[in-house]
């Protein structure tokens, strides 16, 4: 099962490489916006996924995480979300939008109250400016948010990460403007802070409030003095143990006060400490607050002639689409290939089954109406076929669609004999995507493949130019020096790529 469903999203995962520059790899950009509120530029690094796991559409929309201390934490919130959300295959959770915010006077804006003692050595760098906390969260609130939501394809669903002061504004943002995002993460949170009054509010809100959607993950690292034990360090009054004890009690408070409907999980990490704490905090928090989100396959679910997968299948995204508050739908190439593996098996309704949830789906994707005209056509049923290509037709207006409609209506299509072919054959280095491609001719067609993966058939459309059969939106165009292929140029949804016949 897992080697079909790998097989299924190759294509997906090769073909849509994103494009690099430079040989450099670029995970996110440098955005900024001026705010009014706090009186300065404020500079946003965003990660934006490349969306191929989703719809060919360009429509495709995001939930968006908001990361505190945004420098310390981008690459790695963005590594954990990429991996579970797309890398391999993985649906553990949904691609997200990652908007995180460097600092710019961290203990003004992340503590939520004024005090005028020193802090602690921790933060010994910071300014002693404290308490801007509310002007910091209406600057994300009122500035912020609406420049993302107005230039990044956003969904309204929303996070918000933090680690030790950052902790402690998501733990402000919770109690104090709760329903700005649906869930939260708190790492290690300083909730020591202003002699634990700031702990003493948070904790008379979450017993007076109501929490009714929202999700808290809270991790607390081991900051103990070597030798200590948790029984020792509750009963401990000394300032060596206020910051891990402070977290203990909020802890407590929260899992002894379950009537305010807030869904809380938290973890103690022994084996790390403040500064190695956020890593394996933001894994385990996002495996919790999106524990709903990934369909757990069966074996009866590949081996089973009817449809009921295909009920399952959608009654899931119904509970995914009701967990985040917007409709949510199947990958749509994903569903191709559970439509195509149903094909291969002779399970022809439930293919047809698979394919319809694309129509419904994806009512403007042409390879939606492609894939099911090529069921169709393959269980003879020719006149439906002619008619879901031309409906894909006029989608897209693609020749290979048009030679699809030609061929079925017994017209005169484009076709190139086993020797024409052959001076197509060769290998191709594509360096902007450091991917080799490989080109032959056999059983009179052309066929490519990827650095040792499943090869793909081209289809001629015209001379030099083919397509991908059963695969739009893509074309490959050879360059030619006489009788001799020196080139190929791949046209596709995410761009367009060069290779070069290597030598």
């Amino acid at each position: 099962m897992k080697s079909f469903l790998f097989t299924a999203l190759f294509a997906v995962l090769y073909f849509c490489v994103p494009a690099q520059t430079e040989n450099k790899i670029v995970i996110g950009k440098v955005d900024s916006v001026y705010s009014n509120i706090l009186g300065e530029q404020r500079k946003v690094w965003v990660y934006v996924p490349s969306g191929f796991l989703g719809t060919n559409d360009s429509t495709t929309r995001f939930p968006v995480v908001y990361l505190l201390d945004g420098d310390s934490h981008f690459q790695s919130v963005v590594g954990v979300i990429q991996q579970l959300s797309e890398a391999n295959g993985n649906s553990n959770f949904p691609q997200m939008i990652v908007v995180a915010i460097p600092n710019t006077d961290r203990t003004r804006d992340l503590t939520p109250t004024h005090i005028k003692s020193d802090l602690p050595n921790m933060d010994s760098n910071a300014s002693k400016n404290t308490g801007g906390g509310e002007n910091f969260v209406a600057f994300m609130e009122k500035e912020l948010m609406p420049h993302i939501d107005s230039v990044y394809p956003t969904q309204p669903y929303r996070m918000l990460i933090g680690h030790s002061f950052g902790g402690l504004t998501v733990m402000n943002v919770l109690t104090n403007h709760t329903n700005l995002f649906n869930a939260y993460i708190a790492i290690d949170p300083s909730m020591w802070y202003d002699k634990e009054r700031f702990l003493k509010a948070t904790e008379q809100k979450l017993a007076q409030q109501k929490y009714n959607g929202i999700k808290l993950y809270l991790g607390i690292a081991n900051t103990m003095p070597e030798g200590m034990t948790i029984e020792k360090m509750l009963k401990d009054t000394t300032a060596t143990t206020r910051h891990i004890r402070s977290i203990f009690a909020l802890d407590k408070f929260i899992k002894t006060n379950k009537q305010n409907s807030l869904q809380f999980a938290s973890k103690y990490y022994a084996d790390d400490d403040h500064g190695s704490v956020p890593l394996i905090t933001e894994y385990n928090a996002l495996r919790f607050i999106f524990s709903y989100y990934k369909y757990k396959f069966t074996t009866q679910d590949f081996t089973d002639s009817s449809t009921a997968f295909v009920a399952k299948y959608k009654a899931h995204y119904q509970t995914v689409s009701k967990e985040l508050g917007y409709k949510v739908s199947p990958p749509e190439v994903l569903i191709n290939g559970l439509a195509y593996q149903s094909l291969n098996s002779k399970f022809f309704t439930k293919a047809a089954a698979f394919y319809k949830l694309n129509i419904d789906n994806y009512p403007t994707s042409s390879n939606a109406y492609i894939a099911y005209g090529d069921l169709l056509a393959s269980i003879k049923d020719t006149v439906n076929a002619i008619t879901y290509y031309q409906k894909a037709f006029a989608i897209s207006k693609s020749d290979e669609t048009l030679q699809k409609i030609n061929s079925m209506q017994g017209k005169e299509v484009f076709k190139l004999t086993p020797d024409q072919l052959q001076k197509y054959a060769g290998i191709y280095v594509f360096e902007s995507m450091s991917v080799t491609s490989t080109v032959i001719a056999k059983d009179a067609a052309l066929w490519v493949s990827a650095d040792g993966q499943g090869a793909y058939e081209l289809v001629p459309l015209s001379p030099d130019t083919f397509g991908i059969k059963n695969v739009s939106g893509f074309k490959l165009h050879f360059e030619m020096n006489g009788d001799k292929a020196t080139g190929l140029t791949s046209t596709q949804p995410n761009g367009t790529f060069m290779g070069k016949l290597k030598q």
